[in-house]
């Protein structure tokens, strides 16, 4: 019983020093910064050491660029469909290919 007192004890001394140097605050803003994303990562743990190492970019700057991330995906989405009528329209009006005919 004493071992498991010793071990609560010394558990504790290492989550208030976990708390004290700011270590909880990080992992717990990394965490949610994980669950917050949209697209999870294909490895959460590179998503963890990437965003651990760095004070990161302000919010508002994350989220103008998320906004202009959604505005251009859906620009590339309304100029592939442009392509495409396009590209439709222009086999419409060619003529069907002939060979070459060096005489003609």
């Amino acid at each position: 019983m004493n071992a498991f007192k010793t071990n609560d004890s010394k558990r504790e001394e290492f989550r208030k020093y976990l708390e004290k140097a700011g270590v909880m605050d990080a992992l717990a803003r990394v965490l949610v910064g994980l669950h917050e994303e949209p697209e999870k990562p294909n490895n959460a743990l590179d998503f963890l050491r990437q965003n651990l190492n760095a004070t990161g970019p302000e919010t508002a700057d994350v989220e103008a660029l998320k906004l202009e991330v959604t505005e251009l995906r859906q620009k590339c989405e309304q100029l592939q469909e442009e392509n495409n009528d396009l590209k439709a329209r222009l086999q419409q009006l060619e003529p069907t290919a002939e060979p070459d005919n060096p005489d003609n």
